[in-house]
């Protein structure tokens, strides 16, 4: 999806939730989804929906997960397999994102090459070490966390995987420009209120908490160890955010990637240090 938003399609002809739920999970998964509006009051709304297609995301990785341990399989494959299912689940975009946005950080040039950089179809050196250990560190926490349970490994995949998608909502808000004037960066940007972003990531780290509090004693988890996991990922993310802005001048599709990445991976290894 690489055309910019229009305004909404006819006054008094606002979006409804089914449209924004459509937009969250046409433009942030594969799942075979028909995104029937296009216009800036969409998105700010499918923005505001992404953490559902987090919740979606992790609960996929969640379940495959615990399949390979119930089918025999050790805690390293599990966690092989919950790593996984989001890069499928993106068709990889998100990773994507990730290093074309290292290799335009790690180019050193000015925001219009260093742009240029990132459009370009291959992974330069900087994309492909920050990949390497990126995973790398993925499946490491989820590895220990599986070590110590279906119940920890799983709660901790839907943990990192909503509060990677809030981290997105929070990058939509008003105030981030849009480095380029087309593709998916320019749609979102700057579409969701501050009020409304911050408060959703609020509810984000609340419901962590609370997963935390009901399912964690249980499995070496607690409300404040969940919750500061998700806090401490949007708070990665929104350091990642502010370089990015300097650098470029705003977001793109590939900063959004970079942005999921980032808070996905801290929330996994503060919940795993724990």
């Amino acid at each position: 999806m690489n055309r910019t938003p229009d305004e909404p399609l006819a006054a008094g002809h606002p979006p409804s939730p089914a449209d924004a739920l459509r937009f969250a999970f046409g433009t942030l998964t594969v799942l075979p989804v028909r995104v029937g509006r296009w216009d800036r009051a969409t998105a700010r709304g499918g923005m505001l929906c992404a953490p559902l297609a987090g919740l979606v995301v992790g609960l996929c990785a969640a379940t495959l997960g615990g399949a390979l341990l119930l089918l025999g399989g050790g805690p390293l494959l599990a966690a092989v397999g919950s790593a996984a299912v989001p890069a499928a689940l993106t068709r990889g975009l998100h990773l994507d994102g990730l290093a074309d946005t290292a290799d335009g950080l790690g180019s050193g040039k000015p925001a219009e090459d260093a742009l240029r950089i990132m459009k370009q179809s291959d992974i330069g050196p900087f994309g492909v070490i920050t990949l390497l250990f990126t995973l790398l560190a993925q499946v490491a926490a989820l590895h220990e966390l599986y070590a110590a349970g279906w119940a920890r490994g799983a709660l901790a995949a839907v943990v990192a995987a909503v509060a990677a998608r809030c981290a997105l909502t929070l990058a939509s808000r008003t105030g981030v420009p849009a480095a380029r004037p087309e593709g998916l960066g320019a749609a979102v940007a700057g579409t969701v209120p501050v009020g409304a972003a911050l408060l959703c990531a609020a509810l984000v780290a609340a419901l962590c908490a609370a997963a935390g509090g009901v399912f964690g004693p249980a499995i070496g988890y607690g409300a404040l160890h969940a919750g500061l996991a998700a806090l401490a990922g949007l708070g990665l993310a929104e350091l990642v955010l502010r370089h990015c802005r300097r650098r470029f001048g705003g977001v793109t599709g590939d900063v959004f990637g970079a942005l999921e990445e980032s808070a996905g991976l801290t929330a996994l290894v503060v919940l795993a240090l724990g």
